[in-house]
């Protein structure tokens, strides 16, 4: 049988599910539900397969003491899906940060998604949560681009 998606409450199940199995996020249920070919693209990276996308999976379990996610909400039309949600990512040695995103999945005529775009501000959601920081960066943002 092959692993495909079919709505948007069996996509918020899987996601809830890898971050949140004792703090340690694991992809390994998830990763039949991505096609070979995935296109992978956020604030800081592109990829391109599911090796490429596997290694990274890998990489932010290493860097990362605790990683939760609560799905905020997730709705699905024809082959697009789109999931708001919030990440709590405690690092090994710096503060625990809340990113606030959303992802769209696109699904290949199998049920696999294909493509995935995340969407958050990475450096203002983590510079958020350090003190001294913060109001310089804000500042920063505002004088510059709004």
């Amino acid at each position: 049988m092959i692993a495909a998606i079919e709505n948007a409450n069996q996509i918020t199940e899987l996601w809830t599910k890898t971050y949140n199995t004792q703090g340690k996020p694991d992809w390994s249920h998830i990763l039949p539900y991505y096609a070979d070919d995935i296109y992978f693209k956020d604030s800081i990276q592109e990829l391109h397969g599911i090796d490429e996308f596997t290694e990274m999976t890998e990489r932010l379990a290493k860097r990362s003491q605790e990683l939760q996610m609560d799905v905020v909400q997730a709705s699905m039309q024809d082959n697009i899906i789109f999931i708001e949600w919030e990440m709590t990512i405690i690092f090994k040695k710096r503060p625990r940060s809340v990113l606030y995103g959303a992802s769209r999945l696109i699904l290949d005529e199998n049920g696999k998604i294909k493509k995935q775009r995340d969407y958050y501000d990475l450096w203002g959601d983590i510079f958020d949560n350090i003190p001294f920081f913060v109001k310089p960066y804000r500042k920063f943002m505002r004088k510059k681009f709004g």
